[in-house]
């Protein structure tokens, strides 16, 4: 229970600490449950595009529905996207890519990383409509989660503990987790509302994999900011796919 509770401590920026004192070691298996939080974060988005659409057109719907998740996660995830943008835009070998990746100052290719992430990520989600883009939503962020998750498995820590921002090294996930996580993952596609939509998964899961390629051939491992920028690449990767297919079919 423990490692659940660690995880939504460390994913959120809610008070779930106030429930019970965390030990530090339980952060190590913080990855293990992140799907999990997507249904906090996936669900909370959902309802807030569900609610604020009656009141406000679209597009002001969608940007609320995206600050209310900026403001359960504090940004977590968008600060690891522009540090990888600046990183893997500005490094030319692996030593550069983690220098930079650790500066905590953005840099030109990561306020441009940004700007294009939220233009498409608002204009996505504003051009599908309802009530596709609430089931849309609440699977589109457990999915990637659950996607990126398996970074740990695949990839090694590309520094050492004592010198990542957060001082631990995730641990790799063991078998009974894996299903778990698995279930975790697949179950919100049963909320997608028509069974086209299922290329739209295999799609993102499929650019996740390549980005981790990615992340291989030039760090021979990750970091934790190159876990939030796979999650909301995946992510986004997911809803254009989803919007392709809306409209193509």
């Amino acid at each position: 229970m423990k490692q659940i509770l660690a995880a939504f401590i460390f994913f959120t920026r809610l008070p779930f600490w106030k429930i019970t004192n965390v030990p530090s070691i339980y952060f190590k298996h913080v990855v293990n449950y992140w799907p999990m939080v997507g249904y906090l974060t996936g669900g909370l988005m959902a309802l807030t595009i569900f609610v604020t659409s009656h009141f406000f057109p679209l597009p002001i719907a969608v940007i609320l529905t995206v600050l209310t998740r900026l403001l359960i996660t504090g940004a977590l995830h968008e600060d690891g996207l522009a540090d990888f943008c600046d990183g893997f835009g500005g490094g030319t070998s692996r030593e550069r890519i983690l220098e930079i990746m650790k500066d905590s100052h953005i840099g030109t290719y990561g306020v441009i990383g940004l700007i294009l992430y939220y233009t498409l990520l608002i204009y996505t989600l504003t051009s599908i409509s309802y009530p596709l883009v609430y089931s849309v939503l609440f699977c589109g962020d457990i999915w990637a989660k659950y996607c990126s998750s398996h970074i740990i498995n695949i990839l090694p820590y590309a520094r050492k503990e004592e010198e990542s921002k957060a001082k631990i090294i995730y641990d790799k996930m063991p078998p009974q987790t894996m299903i778990v996580n698995a279930a975790l993952g697949l179950f919100p596609t049963i909320f997608l509302l028509q069974a086209r939509y299922i290329v739209a998964l295999i799609v993102s899961a499929l650019i996740c994999y390549l980005i981790i390629r990615l992340m291989k051939k030039r760090l021979q491992g990750y970091t934790g900011d190159c876990c939030g920028a796979l999650f909301l690449i995946t992510e986004l990767s997911f809803y254009i796919i989803v919007l392709a297919i809306h409209y193509a079919l």
